[in-house]
């Protein structure tokens, strides 16, 4: 489904009723969700149905800030627009988009702060302009913004018993988007986007002309071990997550780590060769994945219940 069709306006608060506003969100997340949407298929059915609610308002979202084909400066205004729209959904004035209704009764009923979905509209924001960062404690901003929000959304749905969570949650948010990132060199670069820190860059003489030209040598090669321990530091902190998490959230926690700690380990097994190729993980994996995360999580339940 493209872009266009994402972001098709409703013209009336009526025109989708609740029902048909969680079928779209549905149908976009089952077409376009890719890794995400493999690991939806854990939770229980209301949670899944809440899980593709907020993918398709990250997805709306980022679209209008992604369009390539649209001027930066209409972008803004369109991401202005979409930033008011948000507001009138949640205060229930009014519904600006077919995804609206099931957005407003998913945050009301799973307890979604909103700072956090306007959090992830500003990070969209910074990419309209990308200047990128001298350092990582930058970095690490905007990572809060695109990703560590997005885990906070995800554990108001998920479930969770421990203030510990939140911290744990921006931690996996960070290690997700920093193996993005490595993912992404060379994709993001053609679109004039560095997200390495400059800092980074200095320490092993490599410069942002250099991921552009996609020089593969072994100055990257050390800087993108260098990145992807810093990665790796991060996936061990949000480990810690599983233990706060209520367990209908636990599966999918779980198969969201594995996905995504399996694609660092394919960019690793490459000698981080990012650049030739994109790095993904088979359909077939995925989907053994959250099988495995399901399977797994029943067996614990039974193992509880006979104790």
């Amino acid at each position: 489904m493209g872009s266009d069709t994402h972001n098709e306006k409703v013209t009336a608060t009526t025109e989708f009723d609740l029902d048909e506003s969680y079928a779209w969100c549905k149908s976009l997340a089952k077409q376009t969700a890719g890794n995400f949407y493999y690991s939806f298929l854990t939770l229980p059915a209301v949670r899944q149905r809440d899980m593709c609610v907020l993918y398709a308002f990250m997805r709306v979202s980022d679209d209008l800030g992604d369009e390539s084909s649209v001027p930066v400066a209409e972008r803004a205004q369109l991401l202005k627009a979409w930033r008011d729209d948000l507001i009138a959904a949640l205060d229930g004035s009014r519904f600006g988009h077919a995804l609206f209704p099931a957005l407003a009764d998913m945050v009301e009923r799973c307890g979604v702060p909103h700072e956090h979905l306007f959090a992830v509209l500003d990070g969209i924001e910074m990419d309209l302009d990308p200047r990128g960062f001298e350092t990582f404690e930058e970095l690490s901003q905007y990572c809060y913004r695109v990703a560590g929000a997005v885990g906070l959304c995800c554990i108001h749905v998920w479930g969770f018993d421990d203030e510990r969570a939140i911290d744990r949650a921006i931690d996996c948010g960070l290690a997700f988007q920093l193996t993005n990132i490595l993912r992404d060199l060379g994709e993001d670069a053609a679109m004039g986007r560095v997200y390495l820190p400059r800092e980074d860059l200095r320490r092993f003489e490599y410069s942002a002309e250099d991921i552009a030209a996609q020089r593969y040598d072994e100055r990257f090669v050390k800087m993108m071990q260098f990145e992807a321990e810093r990665a790796r530091n991060y996936f061990r902190r949000a480990e810690e997550l599983h233990g706060y998490l209520e367990p209908a959230g636990k599966p999918i926690f779980q198969a969201m780590l594995q996905i995504y700690g399996g694609l660092l380990d394919a960019i690793q097994r490459r000698n981080y060769d990012v650049y030739s190729s994109r790095v993904s993980l088979p359909r077939w994996r995925k989907l053994l994945i959250s099988f495995d995360a399901i399977v797994r999580q029943r067996w614990l339940v039974q193992v509880k219940s006979k104790k």
